[in-house]
């Protein structure tokens, strides 16, 4: 996945914002570039898990697909622990299987925030390379 700096900017200061709940969103992508973040409500305001009401969720497909972008990515936070993917997250990801979907997580737990990125497929976790460019986004 390719990401400018200031869209990654974009998602830490999310994450930051929600502290100490876990923050999410959707990610609007473009030939596999990130080119819109859609700050998402985490509807259980919870440190521990997150979710998209489906009326939320609707609205935000709609204005992705509008945009003539693809929904190819979603982010949450991990507020007190690294950000790989928690059995929550990959049972979660097994509801809907799809081997070109990709969740970022960002991390709060250590000294910086970090982001990083997943690939969840029938239980299985691969991380997926982030390449950051300079500049605005791509759309």
């Amino acid at each position: 996945m390719r990401i400018s700096q200031p869209l990654l900017d974009e998602l830490i200061e999310h994450a930051l914002a929600e502290a100490p709940n876990e923050c999410c969103g959707m990610i609007g992508m473009r030939d596999g570039e990130a080119v819109a973040v859609h700050r998402a409500k985490n509807i259980h305001a919870s440190p521990l898990k997150y979710e998209i009401g489906p009326q939320e969720l609707l609205r935000l497909t709609m204005a992705i697909e509008d945009a003539g972008l693809s929904f190819g990515a979603n982010y949450h936070s991990h507020t007190r622990t690294p950000p790989v993917p928690s059995p929550t997250d990959i049972n979660i990801a097994d509801i809907f299987p799809n081997e070109s979907f990709t969740y970022v997580i960002v991390g709060l737990a250590g000294a910086e925030p970090e982001v990083r990125a997943f690939s969840i497929f029938r239980g299985r976790v691969s991380e997926q390379p982030i390449e950051i460019t300079p500049g605005g986004a791509g759309g």
